[in-house]
């Protein structure tokens, strides 16, 4: 592995180099998902990024990303120096503030206009290894625009593998008239989020409403032959008269084929094995309670038995006179 001091590395350089990772041609330790935060305009916020003081990283990145565009460089901050620095037309946005103490590279914004709705990334870096540390969506909304877009889905969440699926994005464009693009983009556990389809400058699936002079618009994404790598949230985000806004998303499980079965047959599995171990036990605690309370004993038993005796010697009267002679005798058995 090649190694360099970042600090030599000129802003349009690590611009391709983003460009490159957000585009996945690079393999690099990405966040799990994009967090997507509503703020509306006026409002102040606060994008986060800490880092453990036991990191390697000596650099850290703000980058913005609009819908559609190229990553840009906002701001970078060299850990073992007490304040950060704004790039390029960044440096006289007084709007633009960061927060460097306690191990944090906070980039915060105050009063956010509709232009500062993008896609914001803090990444860190040491030589030629980068980190996605944080990936935020901000989304700002103006009150007074009517512009709504909204993304349903008319299929079950859960779809069998091999099966498709259509995604539905209706835009309520309201008195916008311009022509607007239409992007799709998924975000997962498994990768890191990214567009997978646009819809660029069409009008042509609209429908206009004469009595209100407002329109709406279908867009639809038609997938087939789905698999788990298919699973995941996906957005719809509409760009139109000056403004980015975002669908509520679809959230898309994928079961594959056959699960279902393994699930029965495990489960029956062990109902039966728990049956025949319960019939077990219980023949066994039978066994050992009749043991335990069976008092078995060897009594004698007494057998009665009257004898007579006759002695021929004698005279009748003396054999009618003696007495019968009880003889007892006991058996054990």
């Amino acid at each position: 592995m090649i190694h360099s001091n970042l600090n030599k590395m000129t802003p349009p350089l690590l611009s391709l180099y983003v460009t490159y990772l957000l585009s996945g041609s690079i393999a690099l330790k990405l966040s799990p998902s994009l967090n997507i935060t509503f703020v509306k305009a006026g409002q102040d916020l606060t994008l986060n990024c800490s880092f453990n003081h036991t990191t390697v990283a000596v650099m850290f990145y703000w980058y913005k990303q609009p819908l559609g565009q190229k990553p840009q460089l906002v701001s970078k901050f060299y850990k073992h120096e007490k304040d950060g620095t704004f790039t390029d037309e960044f440096k006289n946005e007084s709007r633009f503030e960061l927060e460097t103490m306690n191990y944090k590279n906070n980039l915060k914004i105050s009063k956010a206009q509709m232009s500062d709705s993008a896609t914001y990334y803090c990444i860190s870096g040491y030589s030629y290894v980068y980190e996605f540390l944080e990936g935020i969506i901000i989304q700002v909304k103006d009150s007074d625009l009517v512009f709504q877009a909204s993304v349903h889905q008319s299929t079950p969440e859960t779809i069998q593998s091999g099966g498709s699926v259509m995604l539905n994005c209706t835009v309520h464009a309201g008195t916008c008239s311009e022509k607007h693009s239409v992007y799709w983009f998924k975000n997962s556990e498994e990768s890191h989020p990214g567009l997978i389809y646009t819809h660029g400058g069409r009008n042509d699936q609209c429908e206009r409403n004469r009595s209100s002079q407002t329109q709406t618009c279908v867009y639809n994404l038609r997938m087939e032959s789905l698999n788990r790598s298919h699973a995941g949230t996906y957005y719809c985000a509409v760009a139109s008269c000056g403004h980015i806004l975002f669908g509520n998303g679809a959230k898309l499980n994928i079961e594959e084929e056959g699960e279902y079965f393994i699930y029965v047959y495990a489960l029956s599995g062990a109902l039966a094995f728990n049956s025949s171990l319960l019939v077990f036990l219980a023949y066994a605690a039978c066994t050992l309670y009749k043991r335990k309370n069976c008092k078995c004993t060897d009594a004698d038993h007494l057998h009665y038995a009257a004898l007579k005796v006759n002695k021929a010697t004698r005279s009748r009267r003396q054999q009618e006179d003696t007495l019968s002679q009880c003889v007892y005798s006991s058996v054990k058995q």
